[in-house]
């Protein structure tokens, strides 16, 4: 047999086994460009937000507690929002106030997703006892009360930002590392993962240019989800006082500080409540409309 036959012979045989999947262009209805104008605004202000603020966040400007929306203190300024408890502008807290939980929260997804996709995908590709082991390990973890192990951690080490990055990244890696496992199980076991291994290609060379790349859209779009996630864990803490401590404003302890201003009439709470809301819902409303466009099958994997 010459060696030009041999070869036709070998990528005929490589020809009948599939390559990776086409990665898919992401098309959004306009509710999910809805969405991501509105945490486009919100990033934005989480940026530029306290340089445009008409006051500084511990600024006290008034000399009347709660007051009312689009209110004018005699040589001060003008308050669109009004004042909070303490006569501090409430339209320039909440823009203070998204950089810090916005901050944040990113941080701390972010930290969630490096450890928790780098164990997950070792345990899908390794399986045997390091699968075991951390996977016993993270259902540990994730049998408890998320909010519990926060207060239980800022007790411990106290009430910082580094804490409260390192206590969500720490909880939420847990549910990250879910995803990513089963993931990359059933990505390990399709055909253009096979060829690789025929063509003799290193697990290294299979984890970055096969894995990765089609658990990298499902993985973005739970992203998104988790910040939500550790928007409203941050907020939470914030809102029981043990998160964001004064001066520095955050959109969860202005809920808490500002309730009582409720029985007055005053909107104090509800303004960085709506901040909330429309920040977490609209990520919700993008990550809906792609799982939708991708037919569910995103939805079913997340956890």
């Amino acid at each position: 047999m010459t060696d030009a036959t041999a070869n036709t012979e070998e990528n005929s045989i490589y020809d009948e086994l599939p390559d990776a999947p086409p990665k898919k262009k992401i098309t959004l209805t306009w509710v999910g460009k809805l969405g991501v104008s509105v945490v486009l605004f919100w990033l934005v202000m989480a940026f530029v937000g306290p340089y445009i603020a008409p006051f500084h966040e511990a600024d006290i400007m008034a000399y009347d507690s709660y007051m009312p929306i689009m209110s004018t203190t005699e040589g001060e300024g003008f308050h669109l929002l009004g004042t909070d408890y303490i006569e501090r502008d409430i339209f320039s807290r909440i823009l203070w106030g998204a950089r810090t939980t916005i901050g944040i929260a990113f941080t701390a997804t972010l930290l969630a997703y490096v450890v928790g996709v780098t164990l997950g995908i070792a345990a899908a590709v390794s399986g045997g006892w390091l699968d075991v082991g951390l996977s016993r390990a993270n259902d540990a973890i994730i049998s408890l009360p998320s909010i519990m192990l926060g207060l239980l951690a800022v007790n411990a080490f106290g009430s910082s930002i580094p804490t409260l990055i390192f206590t969500a990244g720490a909880i939420y890696a847990a549910s990250v590392f879910r995803i990513a496992r089963a993931l990359g199980q059933d990505i390990m076991v399709m055909d253009f993962v096979e060829a690789a291994r025929v063509r003799g290609e290193s697990m290294r060379w299979i984890i970055f240019r096969e894995v990765l790349p089609n658990a990298a859209m499902p993985l973005a779009t739970d992203f998104g989800l988790r910040l939500v996630f550790v928007v409203l864990f941050i907020s939470s803490l914030s809102f029981l006082g043990l998160g964001i401590q004064p001066p520095m404003a955050d959109w969860g302890s202005m809920v808490r500080q500002n309730l009582d201003g409720l029985g007055y009439g005053s909107y104090a709470a509800v303004w960085p409540a709506l901040a909330i809301a429309t920040f977490t819902i609209s990520i919700n409303l993008i990550v809906d409309d792609i799982s939708a466009s991708s037919g569910g099958s995103l939805a079913k994997k997340m956890i």
